[in-house]
């Protein structure tokens, strides 16, 4: 057995499935950062989820995910470069057609803008979610398939439908401020690995006790 973590800077980390990708050593915008473990399942072309899952990333606002995260297939992420004006008859965006409309190009400046799109440490976002600009979700936090988040999730609560509302919360408050206090995803690679199953199956009190020294 091996005695330690996987190596996070590989692309596939299971090379019998090439549906899974880490996207820490897959993505190159400035404007997209994420966590180390994090991944993206998908048949079809996991690699080409900058182009294909986010989407309108003109910026400047940025995209951050954090560590350990699962995506499922066909998690979008809409930024805020799909905004449109709404506040006249037409929402059509005539200028970016060019020839003479491009002399009104004016009229698309200063549209709302919900800024930076953060997804937090250990999340688990189901098949098909979309996330609309400038959503906060949550550490520990769960999104059901389907679901079309419009507003910030908790931390450690569940999520689901159109647009999303909270389902339930895993842990009581006073629970959830001491998950948040262990941060686990925070821990060194290999004192992960040392107590896994405490992280996928503890308590908080065993979670607690197995954390480092500081």
């Amino acid at each position: 057995m091996p005695d330690r973590a996987p190596d996070p800077t590989v692309l596939h980390p299971m090379p019998e499935q090439p549906r899974v990708v880490l996207l820490r050593p897959l993505v190159t915008s400035p404007l997209i950062e994420v966590g180390e473990f994090t991944y993206y399942d998908d048949p079809d072309d996991p690699t080409a989820f900058e182009t294909r899952n986010v989407l309108y990333h003109y910026g400047p606002e940025r995209l951050v995910i954090g560590r350990y995260c699962a995506l499922g297939t066909g998690v979008r992420f809409i930024m805020n470069g799909a905004n449109h004006r709404t506040d006249g008859p037409s929402t059509f965006p005539f200028p970016i057609m060019g020839g003479a409309w491009a002399d009104h190009f004016d009229l698309l400046t200063g549209l709302p803008d919900r800024g930076d799109t953060v997804v937090g440490h250990d999340v688990w976002l189901g098949n098909g979610v979309t996330v609309m600009p400038g959503v906060r979700i949550g550490h520990g936090a769960i999104v059901a398939t389907g679901s079309v988040v419009t507003a910030d999730v908790p931390d450690y609560a569940v999520a689901g439908g159109n647009p999303a509302r909270v389902i339930r919360h895993r842990y009581e408050e006073a629970d959830t401020a001491r998950l948040l206090a262990v941060a686990w995803w925070d821990w060194p690679a290999e004192h992960v690995t040392a107590h896994v199953r405490t992280i996928m199956s503890g308590t908080v009190e065993e979670l607690e006790a197995a954390a480092p020294a500081r």
